[in-house]
């Protein structure tokens, strides 16, 4: 048995095209398992609290999964665009990453939509999905930092994209603690952080619409944790990323080296800044930007000196079935998890009833819906490896 686990995963590693980092892959599929491990509990009400996002200021290991794919995104642009500066760029290049941030942003609006309450005999999709559609969401805020990263990245070097990175944080703070918004009672606000209370709210609110945000009911607005205004924090951690990738065009034990120091470095920075700025996944406050990217960049500097500078390839080899197909195994999974809930098994959905029939019995609540999630990563993680045998890589 271990004998065919262990060819097994030395047939993916050397099924990998010459040349590719494959910490890389492994880092991008950690962080989609990641998302789909922590998004597909039997029950939110049995969540171990590690599995769950803070309340509100504050961070779990949890939190950490959404920045660390868009710092992965940032080095994956680097590895791919940074070469092209100073050099005649090809034909299209703009075409085809327009192109590709719009298909993301399409495949996020997808997911928003796919769902029908067969219970619920007065649902009307028209109007109860489609009329409140959520225009942004984690698809469509990566579709948007991806846009933005890659033509930045294409045009600034690694000093001015830590100034922009800089800039585009302080913009984001000033304006979240200065700039003054007023409800419709006539109420003026100025410099509050609150869960349906500050400046990003109340752009969600305005430009967004009220039944088009994630949190529909919290007052005096309604807002979203993938908004719009905290989109600028956002791409800053993806620009963070590409920072981190230009160590990665020669790797070397001291390059990785000095990255681990300068991620460490952000890591403190953010974490003593708490003390001015809170943490706070659902706004992208720039402490929690300086945390993730800090952390981020520590965790890839040790992927990248285990794997491809001292070869110990075999442990990653699992992560990077996913990583080369990330977006695939997350489209699998928001799909499937949508089917679950809309089948009808009896006066419950399909998944109600594995949990509380199947799962829950015989593991326990909170292990039984965790198992409920493995099991859920299992079966994307199979689809995906019949993918990368036959060499399938669904390139958005």
């Amino acid at each position: 048995m271990l004998q065919t686990i262990t060819r097994y995963l030395d047939s993916i590693t050397r099924s990998l095209p010459a040349g590719r980092l494959q910490s890389v892959d492994a880092f991008r599929g950690m962080a989609v398992m990641g998302m789909i491990l922590v998004n597909n509990p039997g029950s939110w009400s049995y969540v171990y609290p590690p599995l769950l996002h803070a309340e509100w200021h504050g961070w779990t290991v949890t939190d950490l999964i959404f920045p660390f794919f868009l710092f992965i995104v940032g080095v994956s642009l680097n590895l791919s665009l940074g070469g092209l500066q100073g050099r005649a760029l090809p034909e299209g290049i703009y075409r085809k990453i327009g192109v590709r941030a719009l298909k993301l942003y399409g495949l996020g609006l997808f997911l928003v939509l796919f769902y029908y309450n067969f219970a619920d005999p007065n649902f009307n999709w028209f109007e109860d999905k489609l009329g409140r559609v959520r225009i942004m969401g984690v698809l469509q805020r990566i579709g948007l930092v991806f846009f933005l990263g890659a033509l930045l990245v294409l045009h600034l070097r690694r000093t001015q994209l830590a100034v922009t990175a800089v800039g585009l944080m302080a913009v984001y703070w000033a304006c979240m603690m200065l700039v003054p918004y007023t409800d419709d009672a006539g109420n003026t606000y100025v410099g509050l952080l609150e869960k349906g209370n500050s400046f990003a709210a109340w752009m969600d609110h305005v430009v967004l619409g009220a039944d088009h945000n994630y949190y529909r009911s919290t007052e005096p607005f309604t807002f979203d944790p993938e908004g719009l205004f905290s989109t600028l924090p956002a791409l800053a951690s993806c620009l963070l990323g590409a920072i981190a990738g230009s160590f990665l065009q020669n790797t070397t034990t001291a390059g990785m080296r000095n990255l681990a120091i300068g991620g460490a470095v952000l890591a403190i920075v953010g974490q003593l800044s708490a003390h001015w700025i809170p943490i706070n996944k659902a706004l992208w406050t720039p402490s929690f930007v300086l945390l993730t990217a800090g952390l981020a960049a520590m965790a890839l500097a040790a992927c990248v000196w285990l794997i491809d500078l001292r070869g110990y390839r075999r442990w990653s080899a699992l992560f990077v079935v996913c990583g080369v197909n990330a977006i695939a195994i997350y489209m699998f999974s928001g799909v499937m998890a949508r089917i679950l809930m809309m089948a009808r098994v009896g006066e419950t959905s399909a998944k109600g009833w594995f949990f509380e029939s199947v799962y829950a019995p015989a593991f326990g609540q909170y292990f039984g819906s965790l198992l409920f999630a493995l099991s859920f990563l299992v079966i994307g993680y199979l689809l995906m490896d019949w993918m990368f045998r036959r060499r399938i890589f669904w390139k958005v």
